[in-house]
């Protein structure tokens, strides 16, 4: 990189930081620093859930795979926007309404106590493991460009956001958020795109240079894609981070509008990062590690001073995924596990300490893990996996399904959650079957046990009114 580009990038990471303060004045409460105080406007919410969504895979990964595969890359990212869609369309009002704080105390207020703290820890421990892609994406563009050793990349990009999001919670997230936005959207539609087209030779290049599977939207596999959506677009439903978001705005009209957005900005972001790794196998062809292709194509393509706005841009998606993820998770375990089993008598000013202190810890422990996994796709597909296959059919259930009852939502919750982690130890974090054998199990429980709890119930009251006629007889 220039020594123009390196000023760029330092003075987008200093004006982060600067605007990330600015946002810890105004979370005052609880509210403030979890939810932005329920007061974002359509604009705001719409890029600011826009930033969450969009992080390390999408950008790193996308790029990747349309490296390798085309633009069948595209299904990746297309499944995450598929989720956001299903959002909009059919759960941001009942989600809206609940005027909770996290996926998991809406599942201790429908199915009790038990389920809530399960639910807690499965979803807590996924947020974590999207903030570690984030870090180790963070890592790796700034290994290429500044030609950092790794784990000093990933421990500045990692510390950065660690610090202005445990300083102001949502509101240092929201704002941080919106100029991470403008700089992505700038970045990948109106720099990046354009330029690695005109430097790969254009569209007919393209089409006369790589293989003509690049050009199926199928090519990556029936197998893969349907992966994406087990892993994706129901981890995305029922995912802390983006309900959190649903949270921050002011009505259900702007939390609908924006969602669906969200989720139709998510399917043009895939398509044009997918063309973006396509112009890399024309440009730099012979890549050891198709992570860096999203890099190495800015350093072949970009003059100076741009480049270093447009690796901004992937950073600032990197750096919003995993401020959001970060927060989630610090919000699970304060709200559902800390606040409701051991400080149940907990002020307004201390749930903010702790809150505080609660991000700090889940921050470091995710450096940690970004250091050991290393892999972006990997780390996904564990994070999603284990969301995905445990909690959608509870959560759902809980929406449309009053005949659900609390024991079966709990051991539904539970057994898949084992199921999935043995899967995923015995066939390895890539395959599909983990992730299917979660969901059949989290569903045959769901609905076995609630039957069976049912009939129980239904039982216990027919003998308690023989008793109660027998008694009157007498």
């Amino acid at each position: 990189m220039h020594f123009v580009d390196v000023v760029v990038m330092t003075a987008y990471f200093i004006a982060l930081i600067v605007v990330g303060i600015i946002g810890a004045r105004r979370a005052k409460t609880s509210e403030d620093y979890i939810v932005a105080g329920r007061s974002l406007g359509f604009t705001m919410y719409l890029a600011c859930l826009a930033a969450v969504i969009l992080g390390g895979a999408s950008t790193i990964g996308t790029a990747r795979l349309g490296y390798e595969f085309g633009l069948s890359g595209f299904w990746l990212v297309a499944m995450l926007g598929l989720g956001i869609l299903a959002i909009g369309l059919f759960l941001t009002k009942k989600i809206s309404n609940l005027k909770v704080l996290t996926i998991s105390e809406m599942l201790h207020d429908r199915f009790g106590a038990q389920t809530g703290l399960v639910s807690a820890v499965v979803a807590a421990i996924y947020a974590m493991m999207v903030s570690v892609t984030q870090v180790i994406g963070m890592g790796t563009i700034l290994n290429v460009l500044l030609g950092w050793d790794l784990t000093l990349s990933m421990i500045t990009g990692g510390g950065i956001v660690l610090f202005y999001t445990m300083l102001g919670g949502m509101w240092s997230v929201t704002m941080t958020d919106i100029v991470q936005f403008v700089v992505m959207t700038v970045g990948i539609f109106f720099i990046m795109l354009p330029m690695s087209l005109s430097k790969a030779g254009g569209w007919s290049s393209l089409e006369a240079g790589l293989p003509e599977a690049h050009f199926d939207f199928t090519s990556i596999g029936a197998g893969t894609i349907f992966q994406y959506f087990l892993l994706f677009c129901l981890g995305m439903v029922v995912a802390q981070d983006i309900w959190q978001r649903v949270f921050t705005a002011k009505t259900d009209k702007v939390a609908r509008v924006g969602t669906i957005g969200a989720g139709l900005y998510s399917f043009a972001y895939a398509l044009a990062v997918s063309v973006i790794g396509m112009c890399a196998l024309i440009v730099v062809p012979n890549l050891g590690d198709t992570q860096t292709a999203f890099a190495s194509m800015a350093i072949e393509t970009l003059p100076a001073g741009i480049l270093g706005f447009v690796l901004a841009s992937v950073v600032s998606a990197l750096m919003s995924t995993a401020s959001g993820t970060l927060l989630a998770s610090s919000t699970l375990i304060v709200n559902d596990i800390i606040k409701r089993q051991f400080m149940k008598e907990m002020n307004d000013k201390m749930f903010l300490f702790v809150s505080r202190v609660t991000t700090f810890m889940i921050g470091f422990i995710t450096i940690i893990f970004a250091l050991w996994i290393q892999d972006v796709l990997v780390a996904l597909d564990v994070a999603y996996a284990v969301l995905s296959g445990a909690v959608f059919f509870p959560v759902i259930a809980g929406f449309f399904w009053k005949r659900a009852t609390t024991r079966a939502a709990f051991y539904s919750i539970t057994l898949s959650t084992i199921v999935i982690l043995s899967g995923l130890a015995v066939k390895g974090i890539t395959s599909t079957d983990p992730i299917l054998y979660g969901l059949l199990t989290s569903a045959v429980v769901l609905v076995a046990v609630t039957y069976m709890t049912s009939e129980q119930k239904q039982n216990t009251s027919v003998i308690e009114t023989d008793e109660n006629r027998t008694g009157k007889i007498i």
